[in-house]
């Protein structure tokens, strides 16, 4: 199981990331610039719930979440469908950018129907970015791939998780996040 918390920003603070917000270089608009408006990478020491996300095709086991403002929660995703899945917490504006950059990716063969081709999100796919998919609040998993995702909560806003892979979304593949 991939761990993906804090440790992705400080490293990638350090090797001088163009995004001050846990993006991959060159890396925009889909994952986590808003950072404070939809949280922050959160510590395992600070998790007192793990909530399981299952991903089918096309959707999560689970339509909303409910977590207090300021809550600290990990996640276990698991992928149990037949094509591949992300889990992205974010707002609806950020999803809806980023799946434009996801269309990007299927679109240069980084991204297949049921395969991820990692040594192709390390190309320029156009001024710059590349689709490392390393972003804490977010995860893209293969048939039978699972991970975590440690994240804690703002203490007020509109927040989803979202497949954004190509027509997944639209197919209904979101969850609502309930903040109390």
């Amino acid at each position: 199981m991939r761990r993906v918390s804090v440790s992705t920003f400080i490293l990638g603070a350090l090797v001088g990331l163009q995004s001050p917000a846990f993006a991959g270089a060159g890396h925009s608009g889909g994952h986590n610039d808003g950072a404070s408006e939809i949280g922050a990478p959160g510590e395992i020491s600070d998790v007192r719930r793990t909530i399981r996300i299952t991903m089918e095709d096309n959707f999560y086991d689970k339509e909303k979440i409910i977590v207090r403002g300021g809550e600290t929660v990990r996640f276990l995703i698991e992928n149990k469908g037949e094509f591949v899945h992300e889990f992205n917490i974010g707002t609806a504006a950020m999803h809806a950018d980023h799946q434009e950059e996801m269309m990007m990716m299927m679109e240069h063969g980084a991204l297949e129907v049921d395969k991820i081709n990692m040594d192709m999100m390390e190309m320029d796919m156009g001024n710059g970015k590349t689709m490392k998919h390393n972003d804490p609040n977010s995860v893209l998993l293969e048939p039978g791939d699972s991970a975590e995702v440690i994240w804690t909560f703002p203490k007020d806003a509109e927040l989803e998780y979202a497949c954004n892979v190509p027509g997944h979304y639209e197919s209904g593949m979101v969850g609502k996040v309930r903040l109390q």
